[in-house]
């Protein structure tokens, strides 16, 4: 089992790059960031960047991998997103994780005067997004006048990959899926799934969701004509209506039962001095040290 942590981007750098070092002298084997605009309970504080602060935590890390938790079109466009991922896969020498979703209502999809879509199109637009991602990470013959293309969200006309990712044929990219659609493209395209459940009242039913989700999951892989163990799947421990750092016991008891699900990844949230995701940063260590993480 790998252990992930998500480090919010609430501090400025000055203050922030300590996490993403502790993190990595923890021993956790990813740290992720959130890419909003702003978030939720949250929306009135401070909020960093996703790409610059992924990129800042890059040159004072050397081990540890780095992912968006997750990038989504709501305000992106995979021309220029492309070429901003492959130069922080070369300046993490390797390293990043594109972790990606068919974004959310919130804030970041109407604060650029977007109308509100269903989710059957935000589906499309999603799927188009990844599609065009993926062929423009992949992309290698700058001779070859450009990749274009163009569909019902996103248009190219001969775009170029200045640069290409550390990582061939591309980075790896880990899509958040829950429903029937999303999760037939994880299974076409991804190298991860994640997922985080869906609200539940009690843990036991969420743990019952994520199950039958993680069947799901194994029925389109299966449909695809591809090995479950094919797939790399990430559980995000914090959509359960529980902190999952609330305690080392509660984290252990959490991975277990992942593990027991087929999971091979666990993402945890660091916790904050009060509100959403608060606790104490001692767990921390204390779960380094019984996991053996370092």
């Amino acid at each position: 089992m790998r252990h992930g942590i998500v480090i919010l981007p609430q501090q400025p750098w000055a203050e922030a790059q300590h996490r993403w070092i502790q993190a990595e002298e923890m021993g956790f084997d990813h740290a992720w960031i959130y890419d909003h605009l702003s978030w939720r309970s949250l929306a009135d504080e401070q909020w960093y960047a996703t790409i610059p602060t992924l990129t800042a935590a890059a040159s004072v890390t050397s081990r540890i991998g780095l992912g968006t938790f997750v990038a989504s079109p709501n305000y992106r466009h995979p021309v220029p997103f492309a070429k901003e991922l492959a130069t922080l896969d070369d300046v993490s020498a390797g390293r990043f994780l594109l972790g990606v979703g068919s974004g959310g209502t919130g804030f970041d999809a109407t604060v650029l005067g977007q109308d509100e879509l269903t989710p059957r199109q935000r589906h499309a637009r999603f799927d188009e997004f990844v599609r065009g991602l993926d062929e423009l990470l992949r992309f290698e013959d700058p001779g070859s006048g450009g990749i274009s293309f163009s569909g019902d969200w996103f248009t190219a006309v001969n775009a170029r990959m200045v640069g290409a990712p550390a990582q061939r044929p591309r980075m790896p990219f880990v899509v958040a899926a829950e429903g029937p659609r999303g999760l037939r493209l994880t299974a076409e395209l991804a190298d991860g799934w994640l997922t985080l459940g869906r609200t539940a009242d009690t843990l036991d039913e969420w743990w019952q969701i994520v199950a039958d989700t993680a069947a799901r999951m194994d029925d389109a892989l299966e449909k695809a004509g591809r090995a479950s163990a094919s797939l790399d799947r990430y559980l995000n421990l914090d959509g359960a209506p529980q902190f999952s750092l609330e305690s080392v016991d509660t984290w252990e008891d959490a991975v277990g039962r992942a593990d027991a699900l087929g999971f091979t990844d666990v993402i945890g949230h660091w916790p904050r001095a009060d509100g959403i995701y608060a606790g104490k940063e001692s767990v921390l260590t204390e779960i380094a040290s019984r996991f053996a993480l370092a």
